[in-house]
């Protein structure tokens, strides 16, 4: 008995514009979330205090690798594109 193989679809590649315009809101994103997760850690009691104490860590992690792959594909964020990016993240409706 043969089992029949449903062939997956293209992925379709995105344009390097794309590519750096994601890796630009990954890069924000991951800051942002950085920020919150110290916050939230100033105020934290008990089990929380580790929990975000490993947030902080891993987003910085994230945050380096992310920095790294912006370096090698040749990209630079100026202050007035991220301040452009995060002002169409804030009008975007979810």
């Amino acid at each position: 008995m043969q089992e029949e193989y449903i062939k997956e679809k293209k992925i379709v590649d995105k344009s390097k514009e794309e590519m750096n315009k994601m890796l630009i809101q990954s890069i924000i994103n991951t800051s942002n979330n950085i920020k919150i997760a110290q916050k939230n850690y100033e105020f934290a009691e008990d089990d929380l205090i580790d929990y975000y104490l490993y947030s902080i860590k891993a987003n910085q992690s994230k945050l380096n690798y992310l920095i790294k792959t912006s370096k090698k594909n040749g990209l630079e964020l100026s202050r007035i594109e991220k301040l452009q990016i995060m002002n169409l993240e804030e009008n975007q409706v979810v």
